[in-house]
């Protein structure tokens, strides 16, 4: 055993074993959100690695958003585990979602599982500066001449608000993270409709709904019409869809 428990490797796929120690480390509590891993020399003394093998471990843990790679030497340099939830989230949804892994039937359901939890619990936590910030964001979504680009990341920045109006992060993150995994998709259905600017309307009025249950505390009528709202959207959608590619 060598100093501070690190263990050199010993077997092949080398950058795993260098992730499995570090895996080991952060769920035992020893290393935390904050840490600075030894210095890259340090670390690869320690663990018997070569430093190329070591940077191409501390390449995929920054890829999945674990640490971040500070360029540098001294106390602010090396690889810093970070205190915020990074992007491999979204990036592995965004993947599994363009190879066709989950179909839109998963993604539906899933969004109305974790939609459903959020707006009824929003009912009861959010607070009146949450319904300002979601009545301003419905207000920027009636801007004339708005494209749709613009219009789907308002629509997924209200949704998203609402989630954190609960003051859950894991959620705000789910729903954050697959909001922007599926992101092209949704830019896509709206320019098969045959016109986009009817159904942004309707999603306008829909959403003004919405909030009006979140603010009057109505936990079953926002469950309802959020349920009603996806529902909908992906209905028309698919429809949409099969016009033109016949997806499913």
């Amino acid at each position: 055993m060598t100093d501070g428990g690190w263990e050199p490797v010993q077997r092949m796929r080398t950058y795993e074993q260098v992730m499995a120690q570090i895996e080991e480390r952060i769920l035992d509590g020893r290393l935390k959100a904050g840490d600075h891993l030894p210095s890259e020399r340090d670390l690869a003394a320690l663990l018997g690695v070569s430093r190329p093998s070591l940077r191409e471990s501390l390449r995929v843990l920054e890829a999945l958003g674990i640490v971040d790679i500070r360029r540098g030497g001294g106390a602010e340099g090396g690889a810093l585990l970070l205190d915020s939830p990074g992007p491999g989230l979204v990036n592995l949804l965004k993947l599994q979602l363009s190879l066709a892994h989950f179909s839109w039937n998963d993604v539906l359901e899933t969004r109305l599982a974790l939609e459903a939890w959020s707006v009824t619990e929003a009912a009861y936590r959010s607070s009146d500066d949450d319904h300002r910030e979601l009545a301003a964001i419905l207000d920027l979504m009636e801007a004339e001449g708005i494209e749709t680009g613009e219009f789907n990341r308002l629509d997924a920045a209200f949704h998203l608000r609402i989630a954190e109006s609960t003051g859950n992060a894991l959620l705000a993150h789910l729903m954050g993270s697959l909001r922007v995994a599926i992101h092209r998709q949704m830019i896509e259905m709206y320019a098969e409709l045959d016109d986009w600017r009817r159904t942004a309307t309707i999603v306008r009025a829909e959403h003004r709904g919405i909030l009006a249950a979140i603010v009057a505390q109505d936990a079953a009528l926002a469950g309802r019409l959020v349920n009603e709202h996806i529902t909908n959207f992906y209905k028309i959608g698919h429809v949409a869809g099969e016009a033109t590619t016949g997806a499913s």
